[in-house]
């Protein structure tokens, strides 16, 4: 009965993640180690799902080498893109302009 009630709490806490072809998402690197730096990300990406399987598997497509590969639904997380940065309407300020040697104020 204990284990019952245990399990019952366990599948209620567990949250289901539900991906759908054409969704970005990131891959856990399971292979990267401590190693190779703390601070690295463990996650590469972003992939585009191809196929959804039953029981977890996702198909993915990596776009640079137009590969496909299959992983577990676990290893994988939504890929959140931000706003693109626009570049051609940038304006480049300096925030220490050289105080001309007339300028009362720079001495």
């Amino acid at each position: 009965i204990y284990k019952q009630k245990i399990k019952r709490f366990h599948d209620q806490q567990i949250l289901r993640k539900e991906f759908r072809v054409g969704q970005k998402v990131l891959l856990f690197n399971s292979r990267l180690k401590l190693i190779a730096g703390k601070l690295r990300s463990r996650w590469d990406g972003p992939f585009v799902i191809t196929n959804v399987f039953p029981h977890g598997a996702v198909q993915l497509k990596d776009e640079h080498s137009n590969s496909t590969f299959q992983v577990n639904g676990h290893q994988i997380k939504p890929f959140h893109e931000g706003p693109t940065p626009i570049t051609h309407d940038m304006e480049i300020i300096s925030l220490m302009e050289p105080a001309s040697p007339d300028d009362p104020a720079s001495h």
